[in-house]
């Protein structure tokens, strides 16, 4: 688990606006769900043969003897909040969420014990155009964000009874080949063979060259929902990879599952990862109700901005330099005066004193664009002096009742927006 630095806030600024504005645009309305749920909450979602419960959800017992657990992903506990507070059967319903998870996991690069993610569900629209315009939005954010080198990889995992066949298929011709598997591979034999088709061992990839693939035991509704779905994504321009063994590590999967892959991030270069849910809200207690859904790392895209993007750090307009008897008192008044009269002005007031030299370092270490400078002369002139701190275009004085109009007017043609 790790802080989040001031000097990189600009970078999750930047993304948490731009997934706000993009998904706004397309209809969806923000939720915000407990960090902490009851553990069944997760075992009968993700199911209790997967490695999240089985071995790194943060879990503990309260006071009452209630069995509580660090939420490790998102849409369990929105599935529940939408059950709970009678929100689901206004169809279609689209929500979106952010904040932290946690997982007890080895750390590693892009791999951390809280992480945080942006997560979308749509609920009620069972086909396959609710889950082409799902891509279709993650696409829009990644030019949003001018992230490249992203790549579609998608499958179809089918019904749960196709899924059963399957899976009973695979598991005779694993068990027949256990000898070759690692030690992972042979741990998920019994409870969760599909998970193996996910190794990353080149010996157990040869294994599987010959087993038995997913596509085959789909029925004629499941085929035709993904090339619906495959002919939509082509429609909106969305290009894509289909690998057929492609699984999700949860068990609420069905039909359409993706992942959104980069080279760029090592071995962890999964950087949004989602698909189809229709059988979470009965497992959860409801009726049966399609969804679809994604979640993606903020610290992966993070890093990825880092390195493609480097986004401005955040900074103000204006940083307001006060030396002399007396000048501080009236300048910070003038600050607060100013943020009334220009909401939009981002304005950094010294504090602490410090002669004219040292304000300015001050000044020019916050990346304002501007000082504004108040010191006795100016103050008995009823004027402030104007300086640009990022070209070099000299100073100007300003009168105090011209000086609200003046900001106003030099954030309009620098165009700055301001504080949202």
């Amino acid at each position: 688990m790790h802080d989040i630095l001031p000097a990189e806030m600009h970078l999750w600024h930047a993304l948490e606006r731009a997934v706000r504005e993009t998904f706004e645009a397309y209809g969806y309305d923000e939720i915000r769900i407990p960090v902490v749920e009851k553990t069944e909450l997760f075992a009968r979602a993700i199911g209790d043969a997967t490695d999240v419960v089985e071995k790194e959800m943060y879990t503990f017992e309260d006071r009452n003897g209630d069995l509580l657990s660090l939420r490790p992903e998102g849409t369990a506990g929105v599935v529940r909040a939408v059950l709970q507070n009678g929100l689901l059967y206004a169809a279609p319903l689209r929500l979106w969420y952010v904040g932290p998870m946690f997982r007890r996991e080895r750390p590693q690069k892009g791999r951390t014990r809280q992480f945080h993610q942006v997560g979308a569900e749509v609920f009620g629209a069972p086909g396959p155009d609710a889950d082409a315009e799902l891509l279709a939005m993650c696409q829009r954010l990644w030019r949003r964000l001018g992230l490249s080198e992203l790549r579609l990889e998608v499958n179809s995992l089918g019904t749960a009874d196709e899924r059963a066949v399957f899976r009973q298929d695979l598991r005779s011709f694993l068990d027949a080949r256990e000898a070759l598997l690692d030690e992972d591979s042979r741990r998920r034999l019994d409870r969760n063979p599909l998970r193996i088709l996910d190794s990353k061992d080149p010996d157990v990839q040869k294994v599987l060259d010959d087993a038995p693939v997913l596509r085959d035991y789909l029925g004629a509704e499941s085929r035709a929902h993904f090339e619906r779905f495959l002919g939509l994504l082509e429609r909106f321009e969305v290009r894509f990879t289909v690998n057929p063994r492609l699984v999700r590590g949860l068990d609420y999967y069905s039909h359409t599952v993706f992942e959104w892959i980069t080279d760029a991030l090592g071995a962890q270069g999964t950087v949004c990862a989602g698909g189809r849910y229709d059988g979470l809200v009965e497992i959860q207690g409801g009726r049966p109700w399609p969804g679809i859904g994604f979640a993606m790392g903020q610290e992966r895209l993070i890093e990825l901005m880092r390195t493609q993007v480097q986004p401005a750090a955040d900074a103000p307009d204006v940083y307001l330099v006060m030396a002399g008897e007396g000048t501080t008192a009236r300048g910070l008044a003038l600050a607060e005066r100013l943020r009334t009269a220009v909401p939009r002005l981002r304005l950094q007031a010294n504090l602490g004193g410090g002669s004219f030299k040292a304000q300015f370092k001050r000044a020019d270490r916050s990346g304002a664009a501007l000082a504004l400078v108040v010191g006795e002369d100016e103050l008995e002139r009823g004027e402030v002096t104007v300086k640009a701190l990022r070209e070099d275009s000299g100073q100007q004085q300003v009168a105090l009742d011209e000086l609200a109009g003046w900001l106003e007017n030099w954030l309009g043609k620098n165009g700055k927006k301001g504080p949202e």
